[in-house]
């Protein structure tokens, strides 16, 4: 059960969390990205380089790991009606996925309010993801 509701946030987080991966080298943490010298031609060499590839497998697990459970942290702080409009545009837990006009009629309201509850949850969501990267 899990694992489907970790893939699932894997939807999300791509969608809320793009921006992050734009704001990585602010970070006090090491990646494996980072470069840490150079090679006799003059080439950059990051530390997955040394590692081998199953590192980079390894590495993209445990991020997504991390980004899905402070994302899942997030998800919490959200009103009930913001998470279950995210919950239903995105399938979680059971992969079904609803158009606004869907979860509109479940809900008893326009397209356009699921529109704006959807984008006021994913910006809310991101500002939060977005502080917790710069503490």
């Amino acid at each position: 059960m899990w694992g489907i509701l970790l893939s699932r946030y894997v939807r999300i987080a791509n969608e809320i969390l793009m921006h992050l991966r734009s704001t990585r080298r602010v970070r006090s943490e090491v990646s494996l990205y980072d470069p840490i010298g150079v090679d006799k031609e003059g080439n950059e060499i990051v530390l997955l380089d040394i590692l081998g590839t199953e590192a980079d497998v390894v590495a993209e697990t445990v991020e997504n790991k991390c980004e899905n459970e402070r994302l899942a942290k997030q998800m919490d702080l959200l009103t009930k009606r913001e998470r279950m409009v995210l919950n239903l545009r995105f399938g979680i837990p059971n992969g079904a996925r609803k158009t606004q006009r869907d979860i509109a009629k479940m809900l008893g309201i326009s397209r356009s309010y699921v529109s704006r509850i959807e984008k006021k949850a994913v910006e809310r969501i991101g500002k939060r993801l977005n502080n917790d990267e710069k503490v």
